[in-house]
Order: structure tokens, then C-alpha cells, then sequence
């Protein structure tokens, strides 16, 4: 736990002064950033190469910053996230709170509730999301372990976590569940 806390410290330092960093998460690893930070976020685009008309995903460590990002959370949300038994992406309408360079050109955004506790304490930290876009050069294979990372991310970024480099278990991406807000479901990723 004394890492984990080191690392949070560390990477909160980076972030607050707007840096962007590599890290990693309940899912793959990211590239991640204050979400309410434009100028962070334009440096995550630029990194991956992305064209900013792709929206990116933030994090959050529970309801209350989820409550301050969307007024209306309809309750079909409540119940995947309760059910669901791997991290699942939820896409609301109308977010708040966040930079609008985050936010998607149909003004939805992505978030997903993280269990990982370095991402967990760092968003409690920082009392705001953080951007989680995957550890890419736009249209290159998201990297499934810290070795498949391209190095141009890595030395792109302005701090990478020192947690979890060596561990090769492979792993998936989220599930991606658009909700709008007339009721309307979407499965964009299984």
C-alpha cells in the first residue's frame, strides 16, 4: 500500500500541474490527465495522434463525483453497474464539470467507476475524473501489458506509474454501454 501511495502522490504532482501520465487501470493500461484540464487533454490527443472529434472516457471512484458530472443518471445505469461482473463504460448525455474536450461531439461522454485502488486514491486526490484513453498511437492495437506499450507513448508522457509494469496477465478493454436519455440502449463493446 505504501507504493500505491507513493505513486499517487507522485502522479497527483504531475497532474496538477497539468502533466499527463501512463498508468495503470482496472482494464488496460492509459494515458490519463485532469478531466476539467483543456490543455491536458489536448496533449493526450496530440500524444496519440487522435483527432479530437473522437472523445475519450474519464474515470470517477464513486457516485458523488458521478452526481457532479451528470444531473440525470438514469436508473438502468444504477442496475448494469450494479450486475455487471467486469468493468463496464457507461455513456450518459449532458455531462458537467468536465473540459469540453473530453466530451463527445453528440455531448455524451464515457465514464466507468473504478475498483483499482492506485486510480481510486488518485481520483480521490484530485476531487475531479481522470481521462483514461488507452496506451496508443490512434488506430494501433490497445496494448494488453505495460511491455506492449509503444515507446513514443512512453516518452511522451510526463510520468509513468512505477506500479504493475511486469505483469503479464492479458486483459480487455471494458465493455461499452451507451445509455441515452429517453431510455434508448446501445452495446458498443462487449
Amino acid at each position: 500500500m505504501e507504493d500505491i501511495q507513493k505513486e499517487v502522490h507522485k502522479a497527483f504532482e504531475v497532474i496538477k500541474s497539468g502533466g499527463i501520465i501512463l498508468y495503470p487501470t482496472d482494464t488496460i493500461w492509459g494515458i490519463g490527465c485532469d478531466a476539467t484540464n483543456p490543455e491536458a487533454i489536448k496533449k493526450i490527443y496530440a500524444l496519440k495522434q487522435r483527432a479530437e472529434t473522437k472523445s475519450m472516457i474519464v474515470l470517477v471512484n464513486g457516485d458523488r463525483l458521478l452526481h457532479r458530472i451528470f444531473s440525470n443518471i438514469p436508473e438502468v445505469a444504477w442496475d448494469i453497474l450494479e450486475f455487471s461482473d467486469k468493468p463496464t463504460t457507461l455513456i450518459l448525455d449532458n455531462p458537467k464539470f468536465v473540459a469540453k474536450e473530453v466530451v463527445s461531439t453528440d455531448n455524451s461522454l464515457g465514464f466507468r467507476i473504478v475498483k483499482d485502488s492506485f486510480c481510486y486514491n488518485l481520483i480521490e486526490r484530485m476531487k475531479a475524473p481522470l481521462v483514461s484513453t488507452s496506451a496508443n498511437i490512434s488506430g494501433h492495437p490497445s496494448p494488453m501489458s505495460f511491455k506492449d506499450i509503444d515507446p513514443a507513448i512512453i516518452a511522451g508522457v510526463d510520468y509513468v506509474v512505477n506500479l504493475r509494469q511486469n505483469e503479464d496477465k492479458k486483459v480487455k478493454p471494458s465493455t461499452i454501454i451507451k445509455l441515452k436519455e429517453n431510455a434508448q440502449v446501445t452495446i458498443i463493446r462487449k
